[in-house]
Order: structure tokens, then sequence, then C-alpha cells
């Protein structure tokens, strides 16, 4: 099986690394495009006024080709023009954080494997509910195993499957289940700090209201320990909208 790997938090991230070994481990041809700096939350953004370039990294039994760049670009290039050999599935992560919810919007973890399903491409997103791993080979081999699993032929065309692990280790999870995405926004709020020049600056955080949050769907299910996992299919249109917009024009 040949894998085009990728993800947001850049080439030398431990996610990256524990799944690239784990991929390796288990008889995949891996190929590796994925950003030399840290592009978290930076969605589907695509460089349209800048040159991309492109830096080899070979260390520690580790070979890949680094872009100056956002991971949609990242897919983009490799799939058109720097793999030697088209992949069978795009895999973008382990990202450090989950992606639930309207995360999905924001991620550029969940962004690069929908560039890849966007392209035509089977595609895996992999995250982990701690923004702050060390260790995460047993998760990199839990998803080498999962990608034999997955009926990928018998999934819808543009469809992303959004695997999300507990902060937890993978044994003392408990166990895989197939839900929906949260609908909860994000309550968002900025602290306002000063620098060592006394100047104001400005630093988002915010929660997922957990009263908001529904029984069953992944954010939930992610707190209580399961792995999470949900196939996202990236159409946005409001049917009922269309009625009602229909309706009010006459149409």
């Amino acid at each position: 099986m040949n894998i085009l790997l990728t993800n947001d938090d850049g080439i030398q991230a431990v996610g990256l690394r524990a799944l690239y070994h784990a991929l390796k481990r288990s008889g995949m041809n891996v190929q590796v495009v994925a950003p030399v700096a840290e592009q978290s939350a930076v969605g589907h953004a695509v460089s349209l006024s800048s040159p991309l370039r492109v830096k080899k990294f070979e260390e520690d039994g580790f070979t890949g080709l680094g872009v100056y760049g956002t991971p949609v670009d990242c897919v983009k290039l490799g799939l058109t023009t720097l793999l030697e050999e088209k992949p069978d599935i795009v895999v973008s992560g382990i990202n450090s954080g989950a992606n639930v919810g309207v995360d999905i919007l924001y991620s550029g973890t969940v962004s690069a494997a929908t560039e890849g399903a966007l392209m035509g491409f089977p595609a895996l997103a992999v995250s982990y509910d701690n923004f702050n791993p060390n260790e995460l080979t047993d998760q990199g081999d839990y998803c080498a195993d999962l990608l034999t699993q997955i009926p990928w032929s018998s999934l819808g065309e543009k469809t992303v499957v959004n695997l999300n692990f507990p902060a937890m280790p993978v044994k003392e999870t408990k166990g895989l289940k197939i839900c929906r995405h949260t609908r909860v926004s994000w309550q968002d709020w900025y602290d306002v700090r000063k620098d060592p020049r006394g100047r104001e600056y400005y630093w988002l955080d915010g929660v997922m209201p957990k009263e908001k949050i529904s029984s069953g769907t992944d954010r939930d299910l992610l707190t209580k320990g399961h792995i999470t996992m949900t196939p996202l299919h990236f159409d946005f249109t409001d049917r009922e909208a269309i009625v009602t917009l229909e309706k009010s024009f006459n149409l």
C-alpha cells in the first residue's frame, strides 16, 4: 500500500514521525510531504502569491519532503508534482490536539486529508486529544492496522475518515466508536496580555461548552475515553433552506 503522509504540526512533529515509523513497520510504502513549520488551524489555505520551496529531511531513519507552505499546499504539490508514485491513500496526522465538531473547518490536518479526497484519493485524518504528546507509537500502530480494515472502496466519493484518540494509552481506551461530529461551536475569548515592553497583545482561548455537547457525538465519546471515527463528506448545501428560498422567490 502506498501512502502520502502529511500533517499540520510540521515535518518534525512527534505524531507524524510516530505514524511514519508505524506505517513503515507494517510494510507500507510511505512518502512524506509535510509543512516545514507548524501550520495549525490554517484550515484549507492555499499559497497563491508566494512560491513554494521544498527541503529534503533525512534523519533517524526518516525521509521526507518539507514544504514551506500550508498542509493543503503539501498535498496539492505532492500529488501533482513531487511524488514518484501516486498513493493509494492520503493520511494526515497524528495531530497534536483533537479535531472534533467545528474543528474540522479550522484544522490544517483535516483540510490536508480533505484536499486528498477532493483530488480523488481515499483520505484519513488522525488526531490525539492532547496538545503536547511525547509518545504516540501505539496510536501509530493502531492507525496502520486500521488502514487495512476500512472498506475504502465502499465509501462514497470525496469522503474523509476523521479519527481521534483520547489522551491515554490505546490499551486503556474504551474502544472504537463510529459517530457523528458535535454541532457545538467554540465559546471564544481573547486574553489581553502585555509583552516585556508593556505593549498589549491578544491570545485566543476558548471552550466547547460541555452542557451543549450531545451524547454520542465525537467530543462526548472522546472525553469518555473512546477512539472516535467520523466519516466526513464536504457537501455544505442546506437543502431545507433551498426549499424555503424557492418558496420565498416563487421558484
